[in-house]
């Protein structure tokens, strides 16, 4: 049975709303299943399960899945689908709201999941700023989206940031519109980050870092002095002692600075506040 069909049967219409477009094509889901390298004992986090395709091929290989669903719709099905594997727990809330460290404790786990295009970013921002944090997240996301995370300087942008800082990320596959149901508009892409232990660059705070970022970006194609006297409420005189403290060009653009020259710019501000 397909998943238009269990889902008929069941007077259910996939949600818009949800961004909910079910990954169907089994080769594509082993492949992804693969690319999570999945250690033996492992513990996996999957957000969106949907019918279960993926969890269930992630049940084949992990000795532990949460699998976290927001539409109470699905949840039955769910239930039922994965009866007779204890080691599948089906999880019913937003992934944004849930604790994560009561349900994970300090085990090491991986996140796997088909993410809802319209909030992979705001997913990633919490996977990231909770503890404890995976050790590695293959995801399927927007093709555009994909090329943002592993962009390159002159393409940064606040989001390519927020993951480089925490791990390595890369497009591992790219997937056609019609490994899904519904069909979507956009092509999708796998990307596998693996995470530092630590991150790359030195920075103060972490905190501090990434309000530095942001005041960054918060003007988008505005020269950095304009961005950042703005942001963080100084002169544009301070701001450009800032940046060249930092050895930044104050005419520069957010989009053109590396990881390090941002973890260099937090440090200056830092040591002004000092």
């Amino acid at each position: 049975m397909n998943d238009r069909q269990l889902l008929d049967g069941q007077g259910i219409a996939p949600k818009k709303s949800l961004g909910q477009n079910f990954l169907h094509d089994p080769h594509t889901l082993e492949k992804i299943v693969a690319l999570a390298e999945l250690p033996t004992g492992a513990t996996v986090l999957e957000i969106g399960p949907g019918t279960g395709n993926l969890t269930r091929a992630l049940a084949r290989a992990a000795a532990r899945v949460i699998a976290v669903e927001v539409d109470d719709r699905l949840i039955p099905l769910l239930h039922d689908a994965f009866a007779d594997q204890p080691h599948i727990e089906i999880v019913h809330g937003d992934i944004l709201t849930l604790d994560l460290a009561a349900r994970l404790g300090d085990a090491p786990y991986t996140l796997v999941a088909n993410l809802p295009y319209y909030i992979t970013s705001a997913i990633l921002r919490h996977i990231f700023e909770e503890m404890p944090r995976p050790q590695r997240i293959v995801v399927t996301v927007q093709r555009e989206v994909a090329e943002r995370l592993v962009a390159a300087p002159g393409e940064m942008s606040l989001l390519a940031i927020s993951v480089q800082f925490y791990g390595q990320p890369r497009i591992a596959l790219r997937l056609s519109a019609g490994a899904f149901w519904p069909r979507p508009d956009v092509d999708s892409a796998v990307v596998r980050i693996d995470v530092y232990e630590r991150p790359p660059v030195d920075v103060p705070d972490e905190k501090l870092f990434f309000r530095v970022v942001r005041a960054g970006f918060g003007q988008k194609r505005k020269q950095l002095r304009n961005a950042i006297s703005a942001g963080l409420g100084l002169d544009k005189a301070a701001a450009d002692a800032l940046l060249w403290a930092a050895g930044i060009d104050p005419q520069r653009r957010a989009e053109t600075l590396s990881l390090e020259e941002w973890a260099a710019l937090a440090r200056a501000v830092a040591g002004m506040r000092g």
